[in-house]
């Protein structure tokens, strides 16, 4: 039996898989009655395209081709874009999940990162579903120590992870779940600069890209977020699953220069980028002591 595209697509947040079977729905809804172009499919065979795409998507992906989570990101004036939208390419290709962003903001206004580039939410925090699969926060800098300080944010994070299925972050975001209570015991990591300061908040930390201890996910910083993506994707649909959507982004990274650690930076830039970050370090450890 194949699947109503149109009943999937209108319980998805994205249809990038769809999205040449989508094309082709559309262009039969514009030239309804048209006789096709000379060479190009016909409807049926438009049709049989399409039906076999979905028993081959439902053959390799079963019973994880389509569920229903509810995944939150969490947006705060400040947020580290690349920390949020890499997960988010991944999030919103989940057939069936419901992906919210939400916004500390009182209002649904565009909420801007630490860079200016701007997210429209889709949900206040008040009104967020409040059992959650998939609790997700990314990372920045001011803007996280804001967070923080805020008391209605922090008891919503806590409120929520209570209950969610995956307590996730990516960079800094660490510290927000650290500051609520939640890495106590746990092994996690975040952003080098504020790596340290986790073992102030109880936490064991972990030197790798992507940290899972229980139901607690971590990862590095911002680029991480893409590994940290593809891990959660396996998750919460299979490995199969993950792989289709890591060959659609085409993630295979060959960075031209390999210095994404202390490791593999030169010693000269290692020594100035540590002196840059040195003060933020020390905001988080004063944060998480208050």
């Amino acid at each position: 039996m194949t699947l109503d595209r149109r009943a999937l697509l209108g319980g998805m947040t994205g249809a990038a898989l769809l999205a040449p079977f989508l094309a082709i729905e559309k262009a039969m809804a514009q030239h309804a009655g048209h006789t096709p172009a000379a060479g190009s499919p016909s409807l049926e065979e438009q049709q049989a395209m399409a039906a076999r795409h979905d028993t081959t998507m439902q053959d390799l992906f079963g019973e994880n081709l389509f569920k229903n989570e509810q995944i939150v990101m969490l947006l705060y004036p400040g947020f580290t874009a690349l920390d949020l939208v890499g997960p988010h390419y991944f999030f919103a290709c989940l057939f069936g999940a419901k992906v919210h962003l939400v916004t500390t903001q009182p209002d649904l206004a565009p909420v801007a990162s630490d860079l200016g580039l701007a997210i429209s939410p889709t949900v206040t925090l008040e009104d967020t579903p409040k059992d959650l699969d998939v609790l997700f926060v990314p990372g920045g800098t001011q803007g996280t120590m804001d967070v923080m300080r805020s008391e209605r944010t922090m008891a919503w994070v806590k409120d929520r992870a209570a209950r969610a299925k995956h307590i996730t972050s990516v960079c800094t975001g660490s510290m927000i779940l650290g500051k609520a209570g939640l890495l106590k015991g746990k092994r996690a990591t975040s952003h080098w600069a504020a790596f340290p300061v986790l073992e102030d908040f109880g936490a064991i930390p972990v030197k790798e890209r992507v940290v899972k201890d229980g139901n607690i996910l971590t990862g590095a910083g911002v680029s991480a977020g893409l590994d940290f993506a593809i891990a959660l994707t396996e998750q919460l649909r299979g490995r199969d699953y993950a792989e289709a959507l890591v060959l659609q982004a085409e993630y295979a990274p060959e960075p031209p220069i390999v210095a994404g650690s202390m490791a593999t930076a030169s010693a000269p830039v290692g020594n100035m980028m540590s002196q840059m970050f040195a003060p933020l370090e020390d905001q988080f450890r004063a944060l998480a002591k208050g």
